[in-house]
């Protein structure tokens, strides 16, 4: 089992932030996160775009763990297992191409044969959906699609904005989510008193 780095459950680049570049951002990320090597290969057949066998490529929005960092931090979010939800949730969602049945699916692969710290919660498992859901009526690019490189070097609120993620939608739903979780601490970090 790989040893995790303290600051995993409190790093973030929440929305407010609107100096530090997507570079500064993503470095500080890599500093702390979990390299490709420790990501399960389960995860990796379900989640990375590399896997993708004739037939077996379930899921919209598959991105590789660099992307995935990239919309941790676009989307601002931390490194949590319920951030995780989220970000897999509204990228899945961003295609506009995800099926009801597909949701489930992935829910419930998440939720019961993802291993260890992976796994959704009960909670995390309705982030996810409630994701999904935000992530098709918002009216921002495909996050499995968007040029990253040209990005790299633009403040945050430039990148939000080059991709068109509507930060207001985005902070209502963590409000509303720290007020029906109130004792998830992930929620409650990234609540507008949060920031």
């Amino acid at each position: 089992m790989p040893q995790y780095h303290a600051d995993l459950k409190t790093w973030i680049a929440p929305l407010a932030e609107k100096e530090l570049t997507l570079k500064e951002a993503y470095d500080s990320l890599t500093k702390i996160g979990n390299h490709s090597f420790e990501v399960p290969l389960l995860i990796q057949l379900v989640e990375n775009p590399k896997f993708h066998f004739k037939g077996l490529g379930w899921f919209k929005g598959r991105v590789t763990l660099e992307v995935h960092d990239y919309i941790h931090i676009a989307l601002g979010r931390g490194l949590m297992p319920n951030d995780e939800a989220f970000v897999i949730g509204f990228t899945m969602g961003s295609t506009n191409r995800v099926s009801t049945h597909e949701k489930a699916l992935f829910s419930f692969i998440a939720g019961k044969i993802y291993p260890g710290p992976y796994k959704f919660t009960k909670i995390g498992a309705q982030i996810f959906k409630d994701a999904v859901h935000l992530g098709y009526v918002s009216d921002c690019q495909p996050l499995d699609k968007v040029d990253w490189d040209p990005l790299i070097s633009l403040p945050l609120k430039e990148v939000r904005r080059e991709i068109g993620l509507e930060c207001d939608l985005l902070q209502a739903y963590y409000d509303i989510a720290a007020k029906r979780y109130p004792k998830c601490s992930v929620c409650q970090r990234i609540a507008s008193s949060s920031s």
